[in-house]
């Protein structure tokens, strides 16, 4: 994935926006009365779309980090190489899961998220990313703070995100925006 700045004029084709439910991933739509691309597909959060992927993408791990009963993740996009640089996309919040909610897991998330967003500094859609992570034991989720900044220091992205602990029954609840 490579993310440019473009302007706006000369934005021929952009990727498509992914919205998340807190279920399921899609591409968002624009309007049915959309003068330029009535009910085609939004591109208009580059970032967004960027950080989300980069999130939620489980990414392979090497096999000394899995736990018994755990399956390696990845995708198969990771074995292609589109230029210098491009490493496997996601990050490996998908190995918390199975752990407590302390601050060893808020660590750990923080360092997976940043270890997963470096792509986008690599590529200069940003300069530097603060991550933070709060365990929220009420609400039985891991919090995500994700603040992204550009080049003359200005933030230029905010978002939070909720890693769900919804381990009763054997479900594994993916993150929510």
């Amino acid at each position: 994935m490579r993310i440019v700045p473009l302007s706006r004029p000369d934005q021929p084709q952009l990727s498509p926006d992914v919205v998340w439910d807190g279920v399921l991933g899609d591409f968002a739509l624009t309007a049915s009365d959309d003068p330029g691309n009535p009910s085609g597909l939004r591109a208009e959060q580059a970032l967004a779309t960027a950080v989300l992927l980069c999130l939620m993408t489980d990414v392979a791990v090497d096999p000394a980090e899995l736990r018994d009963g755990d399956e390696n993740k990845g995708w198969p996009g990771d074995a292609i190489s589109f230029g210098p640089g491009d490493g496997p996309l996601g990050s490996k919040l998908w190995l918390l899961r199975r752990s407590a909610l302390d601050e060893g897991v808020e660590l750990r998330a923080a360092d997976y998220a940043r270890e997963a967003l470096q792509t986008l500094i690599d590529q200069g859609a940003v300069v530097r990313w603060d991550v933070t992570a709060n365990a929220n034991r009420d609400a039985n989720r891991l919090e995500l703070d994700v603040r992204g900044y550009g080049r003359d220091g200005a933030q230029i992205f905010h978002q939070r995100y909720g890693v769900l602990w919804d381990q009763l029954n054997g479900v594994r609840s993916p993150l929510s925006v």
